[in-house]
């Protein structure tokens, strides 16, 4: 198949998305949060599924390359996100890598998902004996930001986060659903641009020194918005300490059309800034990034001739379905009428 057809396949996938995108929330008002330098609780979820969430590929210890930690966006898995592009690409320059299966297929409470994303990070430090990376797409590349807002240990173990179409301050979107009336899977009420999770997320710092944030996002994101300008993006990160690059695709190309699930996944300017990232001390910076990407149609990686890419492509529909039409869900995900409560160690209380 070429080109065409694959991004054609991957529009139709989420033209779901696009339709509805996610909810509003009740206001998440002016609630009082943890400390930023509280230690965080113990992880409730058993240490063998939490060991089991964890794939990792090369060698940890010794490598010349900066590990990576791969956190999968909302409804699909990290085999369905990644094993078609960055996990081939990452395993092409033998630089290690670390894949998260969240559960549910990343569509129940990103509260749950934070400690897969806090076992994943010590764990993937502790093996390298070095700072790692941590890679996401949508609410993966919001995510790890909670596990660094709320553990604060795991701070000194990353050495870069790298969001690509990130919802770190959620979205205005709306979706079907309707609070107290639609049974929704929980991470979707969570990322509405007014949820209870979002300000806690953003309380206090939005970044941590020492650690470098490029948050790369696209003017023609139907999913998580605004985004449509850089001064108005949603996926920018502004407080905090951390060495910051915020960053549109149309920054580096222009007439960059790729969508919200493309900058994820396939698109190359996307690609680009996620190595620069990698490859240099601090964020990615754009004026790095060589203008011939913009004549690229895939990212490394990708292989429009493989039946792996056209079958994890389909295989992700089930799980979108989920994401914008709650009446379809078909992947076994929890559903609930509101946005789950938050947990007392994100409150000042405590527990």
């Amino acid at each position: 198949m070429n080109r065409h057809v694959l991004v054609v396949l991957i529009v139709a996938v989420t033209a779901l998305l696009a339709a509805s995108g996610l909810p509003a929330a009740a206001s998440a008002g002016t609630g009082k949060y943890a400390p930023l330098d509280r230690p965080g609780p113990k992880l409730d979820v058993p240490a063998k599924k939490l060991a089991a969430s964890l794939k990792c590929h090369g060698t940890l210890r010794g490598s010349t390359l900066e590990p990576v930690v791969l956190s999968p966006a909302t409804g699909v898995n990290s085999v369905q996100n990644y094993s078609w592009n960055y996990e081939r690409a990452f395993t092409a320059q033998h630089r290690p890598w670390c894949a998260i299966t969240m559960p549910y297929r990343t569509l129940g409470d990103i509260q749950t998902a934070g400690e897969y994303l806090v076992h994943a990070i010590r764990t993937v430090h502790a093996r390298a004996g070095e700072r790692v990376a941590v890679l996401g797409h949508s609410q993966g590349g919001m995510s790890m930001r909670w596990a660094l807002r709320f553990w604060p240990d795991t701070r000194r173990m990353v050495d870069d986060v790298i969001g690509m179409a990130g919802s770190n301050h959620g979205t205005t979107t709306r979706t079907a659903c309707i609070e107290g009336q639609t049974s929704c899977p929980p991470a979707v009420w969570q990322q509405a641009s007014t949820a209870h999770f979002i300000a806690a997320l953003n309380s206090g710092a939005e970044t941590f020194r020492g650690i470098s944030y490029t948050e790369i996002f696209t003017h023609t994101d139907e999913v998580v918005q605004p985004n449509s300008t850089d001064a108005t993006s949603s996926s920018a990160l502004h407080t905090g300490s951390g060495r910051i690059t915020n960053v549109s695709t149309q920054d580096i190309c222009p007439t960059d059309t790729y969508e919200h699930l493309n900058v994820g996944t396939i698109d190359p300017v996307a690609y680009a800034l996620v190595m620069d990232a990698l490859t240099h001390d601090g964020p990615a910076k754009p004026s790095r990034i060589d203008g011939s990407v913009c004549q690229s149609a895939y990212q490394p990686g990708v292989d429009p001739s493989s039946a792996n890419t056209y079958e994890q492509v389909l295989m992700s529909a089930p799980g979108l379905v989920a994401v914008a039409t709650p009446f379809a869900n078909a992947v076994g995900a929890p559903e609930v009428k509101s946005e789950p409560k938050l947990r007392c160690y994100t409150l000042a209380t405590g527990c």
